[in-house]
């Protein structure tokens, strides 16, 4: 599956290196010398990790074939996206956040709505859910959550009464 793993931000001194903001639980693999990132322009399609690196708590990148602040400068705001097994080292139970969205929401044998995103908070994260009702957040916490059935795309919550009165 094809995830987002990044999104370019400013250059980073002369040579070409950039700020990236990270959107991976595993920027270390992703990041590493020679993976290949897919971008979301079409020129370039990709470009290739030639050195990473963290510094001040931000990670900096260099692709090749970038080679100065003007270069670098182009790619401001470019998303980078890599192919990601899902499935390799799940254990029961586990999930990818990407899996959720369009997920049916079910409450009590009565379906909600589908997830429409995955809200990441510092506290927990939350789910939007779109309802006939419009937008309701579920925070995704074990009082709540009662399964999530990755197959059938459908959670299953137990909520609060009136917990999604809006």
């Amino acid at each position: 599956m094809e995830l987002v793993v990044a999104r370019i931000g400013r250059p980073h001194g002369v040579k070409g290196e950039v700020t990236v903001e990270v959107r991976t639980d595993s920027p270390q693999e992703r990041f590493a010398t020679g993976n290949r990132l897919i971008t979301d322009r079409d020129n370039p399609s990709e470009l290739v990790v030639s050195a990473a690196r963290v510094h001040a708590g931000t990670w900096l990148l260099t692709f090749q074939g970038v080679l100065n602040r003007d270069q670098a400068e182009e790619l401001r705001g470019v998303m980078l996206s890599s192919e990601v097994d899902i499935d390799a080292g799940s254990e029961d139970g586990s999930f990818h956040v990407a899996e959720l969205i369009g997920c049916q929401v079910i409450d009590s044998g009565q379906e909600l709505g589908e997830v429409d995103e995955v809200i990441s908070l510092p506290g927990q994260d939350l789910l939007s859910v779109k309802t006939t009702q419009g937008e309701r957040l579920i925070p995704m916490v074990k009082e709540f959550i009662v399964e999530i059935d990755r197959e059938s795309k459908r959670i299953t919550v137990h909520l609060p009464e009136g917990m999604l009165d809006g």
